[in-house]
Protein backbone atom coordinates (compact mmCIF):
# COMPACT_ATOMS: atom_id res chain seq x y z
CA UNK A 1 0.00 0.00 0.00
CA UNK A 2 2.67 2.35 0.86
CA UNK A 3 4.92 1.45 -1.80
CA UNK A 4 1.96 2.17 -4.40
CA UNK A 5 1.24 5.42 -3.00
CA UNK A 6 4.97 6.29 -3.15
CA UNK A 7 5.34 5.13 -6.46
CA UNK A 8 2.08 6.88 -7.79
CA UNK A 9 3.63 10.53 -6.24
CA UNK A 10 6.69 9.48 -7.77
CA UNK A 11 5.36 9.22 -10.75
CA UNK A 12 3.52 12.44 -10.76
CA UNK A 13 6.70 14.41 -9.48
CA UNK A 14 8.51 13.14 -12.40
CA UNK A 15 5.31 14.40 -14.93
CA UNK A 16 4.99 17.46 -13.51
CA UNK A 17 9.16 18.26 -13.37
CA UNK A 18 9.03 17.16 -17.56
CA UNK A 19 6.71 20.19 -17.63
CA UNK A 20 8.36 22.67 -14.99
CA UNK A 21 12.37 22.75 -14.84
CA UNK A 22 13.22 24.52 -11.97
CA UNK A 23 16.75 25.26 -11.97
CA UNK A 24 16.57 25.35 -8.18
CA UNK A 25 16.33 21.44 -7.81
CA UNK A 26 19.95 21.27 -9.00
CA UNK A 27 21.03 24.05 -7.52
CA UNK A 28 23.92 22.33 -5.96
CA UNK A 29 25.19 20.49 -8.82
CA UNK A 30 25.07 24.49 -10.75
CA UNK A 31 27.04 25.78 -7.37
CA UNK A 32 29.46 23.24 -6.89
CA UNK A 33 30.61 23.90 -10.52
CA UNK A 34 30.85 27.24 -10.47
CA UNK A 35 33.18 27.03 -7.33
CA UNK A 36 35.55 24.29 -9.37
CA UNK A 37 35.97 27.06 -11.99
CA UNK A 38 36.10 29.80 -10.07
CA UNK A 39 39.15 28.47 -7.92
CA UNK A 40 40.50 27.05 -11.05
CA UNK A 41 40.75 30.14 -12.50
CA UNK A 42 42.45 31.91 -9.61
CA UNK A 43 44.03 28.97 -8.03
CA UNK A 44 45.24 27.22 -11.21
CA UNK A 45 49.22 28.63 -10.80
CA UNK A 46 49.00 27.48 -6.95
CA UNK A 47 47.97 23.61 -8.28
CA UNK A 48 44.71 23.81 -7.31
CA UNK A 49 43.52 21.52 -10.19
CA UNK A 50 46.50 19.12 -9.98
CA UNK A 51 45.32 15.46 -9.71
CA UNK A 52 46.88 15.26 -6.34
CA UNK A 53 44.98 18.68 -5.10
CA UNK A 54 41.47 17.34 -5.87
CA UNK A 55 42.56 13.34 -4.74
CA UNK A 56 43.68 15.40 -1.28
CA UNK A 57 40.05 17.18 -1.53
CA UNK A 58 38.25 13.63 -1.93
CA UNK A 59 40.23 12.41 1.04
CA UNK A 60 39.81 14.59 3.61
CA UNK A 61 35.66 14.84 2.78
CA UNK A 62 35.51 11.42 3.12
CA UNK A 63 34.94 11.25 6.88
CA UNK A 64 32.26 13.66 6.56
CA UNK A 65 30.64 12.29 3.70
CA UNK A 66 30.31 9.27 5.40
CA UNK A 67 28.01 10.99 8.44
CA UNK A 68 26.40 13.19 5.57
CA UNK A 69 24.86 10.37 3.72
CA UNK A 70 23.72 8.68 7.38
CA UNK A 71 22.45 12.15 8.70
CA UNK A 72 20.25 12.32 5.37
CA UNK A 73 18.40 9.48 6.43
CA UNK A 74 17.84 11.34 10.11
CA UNK A 75 17.15 14.61 8.33
CA UNK A 76 14.90 12.65 6.20
CA UNK A 77 12.84 11.06 8.61
CA UNK A 78 12.06 14.38 10.64
CA UNK A 79 14.99 14.41 13.04
CA UNK A 80 18.34 15.43 13.66
CA UNK A 81 21.65 14.27 15.14
CA UNK A 82 23.99 16.51 16.73
CA UNK A 83 26.42 13.73 18.46
CA UNK A 84 28.11 12.44 15.67
CA UNK A 85 31.09 15.00 16.20
CA UNK A 86 31.43 13.69 19.62
CA UNK A 87 30.45 10.14 19.11
CA UNK A 88 33.40 10.31 16.24
CA UNK A 89 35.85 11.37 19.12
CA UNK A 90 34.84 8.37 21.02
CA UNK A 91 34.52 5.81 18.94
CA UNK A 92 38.06 6.16 17.97
CA UNK A 93 39.36 6.55 21.14
CA UNK A 94 37.44 3.09 22.65
CA UNK A 95 38.98 1.45 19.08
CA UNK A 96 42.54 2.68 19.78
CA UNK A 97 42.46 1.69 23.54
CA UNK A 98 40.99 -1.98 22.64
CA UNK A 99 43.96 -2.19 20.15
CA UNK A 100 46.58 -1.12 22.86
CA UNK A 101 45.03 -3.68 25.10
CA UNK A 102 46.08 -6.06 22.98
CA UNK A 103 42.55 -6.91 20.98
CA UNK A 104 43.99 -6.68 17.68
CA UNK A 105 42.11 -5.10 14.48
CA UNK A 106 39.17 -7.11 14.86
CA UNK A 107 38.98 -5.85 18.02
CA UNK A 108 39.41 -2.76 17.34
CA UNK A 109 36.82 -2.29 14.95
CA UNK A 110 34.31 -4.70 16.86
CA UNK A 111 35.00 -2.01 20.52
CA UNK A 112 34.59 1.29 17.71
CA UNK A 113 31.23 0.03 16.42
CA UNK A 114 29.86 -0.90 19.57
CA UNK A 115 30.54 2.53 21.04
CA UNK A 116 28.89 3.76 17.95
CA UNK A 117 25.73 1.50 18.54
CA UNK A 118 25.57 2.16 22.00
CA UNK A 119 25.66 5.93 21.64
CA UNK A 120 22.65 5.98 19.12
CA UNK A 121 20.33 3.43 20.88
CA UNK A 122 20.75 5.97 23.77
CA UNK A 123 19.85 8.49 21.59
CA UNK A 124 16.74 6.57 19.76
CA UNK A 125 15.53 5.38 22.86
CA UNK A 126 14.96 8.82 24.38
CA UNK A 127 13.90 10.48 21.32
CA UNK A 128 11.43 7.40 19.95
CA UNK A 129 10.29 6.08 23.84
CA UNK A 130 10.24 9.11 25.68
CA UNK A 131 9.70 11.54 23.09
CA UNK A 132 12.64 14.09 23.77
CA UNK A 133 12.71 16.12 20.70
CA UNK A 134 16.13 14.64 18.77
CA UNK A 135 17.65 18.58 18.84
CA UNK A 136 17.50 18.17 22.70
CA UNK A 137 18.98 14.51 23.54
CA UNK A 138 21.77 14.72 20.92
CA UNK A 139 22.72 18.13 21.86
CA UNK A 140 23.07 16.86 25.64
CA UNK A 141 24.72 13.64 24.27
CA UNK A 142 27.58 16.05 21.95
CA UNK A 143 28.52 17.34 25.39
CA UNK A 144 28.19 13.88 27.58
CA UNK A 145 30.43 12.40 24.94
CA UNK A 146 33.03 15.17 24.45
CA UNK A 147 33.29 14.95 28.01
CA UNK A 148 33.68 11.35 28.24
CA UNK A 149 36.17 11.55 25.73
CA UNK A 150 38.85 14.06 27.57
CA UNK A 151 37.86 12.02 30.84
CA UNK A 152 38.87 8.43 29.72
CA UNK A 153 42.59 9.45 27.49
CA UNK A 154 43.07 13.14 30.08
CA UNK A 155 43.35 14.60 26.38
CA UNK A 156 46.00 12.82 25.64
CA UNK A 157 46.50 11.23 21.90
CA UNK A 158 46.38 7.20 21.63
CA UNK A 159 48.77 5.91 19.15
CA UNK A 160 47.72 3.21 17.31
CA UNK A 161 50.37 1.36 15.92
CA UNK A 162 48.33 -1.53 14.43
CA UNK A 163 49.57 -1.22 10.70
CA UNK A 164 46.71 -3.37 9.25
CA UNK A 165 43.57 -1.20 11.11
CA UNK A 166 45.95 2.47 9.67
CA UNK A 167 46.24 0.59 6.36
CA UNK A 168 42.54 -0.22 6.20
CA UNK A 169 40.85 2.75 7.80
CA UNK A 170 42.91 6.31 6.14
CA UNK A 171 46.52 5.73 5.71
CA UNK A 172 46.55 2.58 2.62
CA UNK A 173 45.79 1.92 -1.00
CA UNK A 174 44.34 -0.47 -2.75
CA UNK A 175 46.39 -0.96 -5.87
CA UNK A 176 46.84 2.69 -7.17
CA UNK A 177 43.21 3.65 -5.11
CA UNK A 178 43.51 5.41 -1.36
CA UNK A 179 41.42 3.57 0.75
CA UNK A 180 39.71 6.56 1.90
CA UNK A 181 37.99 7.17 -1.55
CA UNK A 182 37.12 3.47 -1.85
CA UNK A 183 35.12 3.82 1.63
CA UNK A 184 33.01 7.12 0.17
CA UNK A 185 32.14 5.18 -2.70
CA UNK A 186 31.21 1.70 -1.17
CA UNK A 187 29.12 3.66 1.53
CA UNK A 188 27.39 6.43 -1.46
CA UNK A 189 26.34 3.29 -3.30
CA UNK A 190 24.61 1.89 -0.18
CA UNK A 191 22.96 4.74 0.56
CA UNK A 192 21.75 5.58 -2.37
CA UNK A 193 20.38 2.46 -3.32
CA UNK A 194 19.02 2.21 0.38
CA UNK A 195 16.73 5.37 0.15
CA UNK A 196 15.73 4.74 -3.20
CA UNK A 197 15.26 1.04 -3.74
CA UNK A 198 14.53 0.04 -0.38
CA UNK A 199 11.30 -0.18 2.03
CA UNK A 200 13.21 1.01 4.78
CA UNK A 201 13.94 4.12 2.30
CA UNK A 202 10.61 4.67 1.41
CA UNK A 203 9.31 4.05 5.28
CA UNK A 204 12.18 6.83 6.24
CA UNK A 205 10.71 9.24 3.38
CA UNK A 206 6.80 8.59 4.26
CA UNK A 207 7.70 9.01 8.07
CA UNK A 208 9.20 12.34 7.75
CA UNK A 209 6.70 13.64 4.99
CA UNK A 210 3.78 12.74 7.07
CA UNK A 211 3.97 10.89 10.25
CA UNK A 212 0.50 9.75 10.64
CA UNK A 213 -0.06 9.51 7.48
CA UNK A 214 2.52 6.74 6.99
CA UNK A 215 1.50 5.16 10.38
CA UNK A 216 -2.07 4.62 8.82
CA UNK A 217 -0.16 2.99 5.57
CA UNK A 218 1.03 0.28 8.76
CA UNK A 219 4.69 1.91 9.15
CA UNK A 220 6.17 1.81 12.57
CA UNK A 221 7.56 5.21 12.62
CA UNK A 222 9.60 5.08 16.06
CA UNK A 223 11.47 2.10 14.66
CA UNK A 224 12.37 3.59 11.93
CA UNK A 225 13.29 7.11 13.65
CA UNK A 226 15.08 4.80 15.93
CA UNK A 227 16.86 2.80 13.33
CA UNK A 228 17.95 5.79 12.03
CA UNK A 229 19.47 7.63 14.82
CA UNK A 230 21.67 4.24 15.00
CA UNK A 231 22.65 4.80 11.49
CA UNK A 232 24.19 8.08 12.18
CA UNK A 233 26.33 6.87 15.15
CA UNK A 234 27.54 4.40 13.42
CA UNK A 235 28.65 6.10 10.66
CA UNK A 236 30.04 8.19 13.14
CA UNK A 237 31.87 5.55 14.56
CA UNK A 238 33.77 4.17 11.01
CA UNK A 239 34.26 8.00 10.53
CA UNK A 240 36.01 8.01 13.79
CA UNK A 241 38.17 5.11 12.89
CA UNK A 242 38.83 6.62 9.41
CA UNK A 243 40.24 10.04 11.45
CA UNK A 244 42.22 7.59 13.60
CA UNK A 245 43.41 5.59 10.60
CA UNK A 246 44.74 8.51 8.96
CA UNK A 247 46.60 10.28 11.66
CA UNK A 248 47.85 6.63 13.71
CA UNK A 249 46.08 7.63 16.77
CA UNK A 250 42.82 9.00 17.96
CA UNK A 251 42.38 12.28 19.77
CA UNK A 252 39.37 13.50 21.78
CA UNK A 253 39.37 16.28 19.00
CA UNK A 254 38.62 14.29 16.17
CA UNK A 255 34.90 15.21 14.55
CA UNK A 256 34.84 18.82 16.59
CA UNK A 257 32.27 20.93 14.47
CA UNK A 258 31.96 17.86 11.70
CA UNK A 259 28.27 18.20 13.02
CA UNK A 260 27.63 21.30 11.32
CA UNK A 261 29.47 20.54 7.97
CA UNK A 262 27.61 17.00 7.77
CA UNK A 263 23.85 18.87 7.94
CA UNK A 264 25.17 21.62 5.77
CA UNK A 265 26.24 18.71 3.78
CA UNK A 266 22.97 17.75 3.92
CA UNK A 267 20.81 20.34 3.42
CA UNK A 268 22.67 22.40 0.31
CA UNK A 269 22.33 18.60 -1.57
CA UNK A 270 18.89 19.44 -1.66
CA UNK A 271 17.13 17.27 1.26
CA UNK A 272 14.34 19.53 3.22
CA UNK A 273 15.48 20.69 6.49
CA UNK A 274 11.40 19.13 7.88
CA UNK A 275 11.85 15.85 6.10
CA UNK A 276 10.11 14.24 3.58
CA UNK A 277 12.65 14.04 0.52
CA UNK A 278 16.01 13.20 0.75
CA UNK A 279 19.05 13.12 -2.07
CA UNK A 280 22.15 11.06 -1.24
CA UNK A 281 23.94 11.98 -4.37
CA UNK A 282 23.38 15.51 -3.67
CA UNK A 283 24.61 15.32 -0.04
CA UNK A 284 27.97 14.31 -1.47
CA UNK A 285 28.29 16.74 -3.86
CA UNK A 286 27.31 19.05 -0.71
CA UNK A 287 29.84 17.60 1.17
CA UNK A 288 32.57 18.00 -1.52
CA UNK A 289 31.59 21.50 -2.35
CA UNK A 290 32.26 22.29 1.24
CA UNK A 291 35.67 20.60 1.36
CA UNK A 292 36.45 22.50 -1.89
CA UNK A 293 36.17 25.80 -0.59
CA UNK A 294 38.25 24.93 2.25
CA UNK A 295 41.18 23.51 0.25
CA UNK A 296 40.53 26.57 -2.06
CA UNK A 297 40.49 29.31 1.01
CA UNK A 298 43.62 27.65 2.48
CA UNK A 299 45.27 27.60 -0.80
CA UNK A 300 44.59 31.44 -0.62
CA UNK A 301 46.05 32.18 2.44
CA UNK A 302 43.03 32.62 4.94
CA UNK A 303 43.23 31.82 8.36
CA UNK A 304 41.07 29.38 10.45
CA UNK A 305 39.06 32.72 11.95
CA UNK A 306 38.24 33.77 8.29
CA UNK A 307 37.57 30.03 6.83
CA UNK A 308 35.35 29.96 9.97
CA UNK A 309 33.20 33.44 8.50
CA UNK A 310 32.83 31.42 4.84
CA UNK A 311 31.88 28.40 6.42
CA UNK A 312 29.23 30.21 8.72
CA UNK A 313 28.13 31.74 5.62
CA UNK A 314 27.44 28.30 4.06
CA UNK A 315 25.23 26.65 6.89
CA UNK A 316 23.16 30.08 6.89
CA UNK A 317 22.65 29.42 3.12
CA UNK A 318 22.10 25.40 3.46
CA UNK A 319 19.53 26.63 6.26
CA UNK A 320 17.72 28.99 3.58
CA UNK A 321 17.92 26.56 0.90
CA UNK A 322 15.98 23.90 3.11
CA UNK A 323 13.53 26.04 4.31
CA UNK A 324 12.58 27.51 0.66
CA UNK A 325 12.53 24.21 -0.22
CA UNK A 326 9.67 23.20 2.05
Amino acid sequence: MLSRVINERNIMNTKLSRKTFDWRNYIVYIAFVIILIFFGVTLGNQGFLLPSNLLNIVRETTMISIMAVAMTFVIASGEIDLSIGSTTAFAALISALAIQAGFGFLGGVVAGLLSGLLVGAVNGYLTTKIAIPSFLVTLGMMQLVRGVDMWITHTNPVPILNMTFNNVFGSGNVGPIPSLLIWSLVVLIIGHFTLKKTPFGRQILATGGNRLSAEYSGVNTQRIKFTALLLTSVAAAIAGMLYSGMMQSARYSFGDGDELSAIAAVILGGTSLFGGNGSIIGTVIGSLMIGTINNGLIIMGLDVSQQMVVSGAIIILAVAFGKKSR
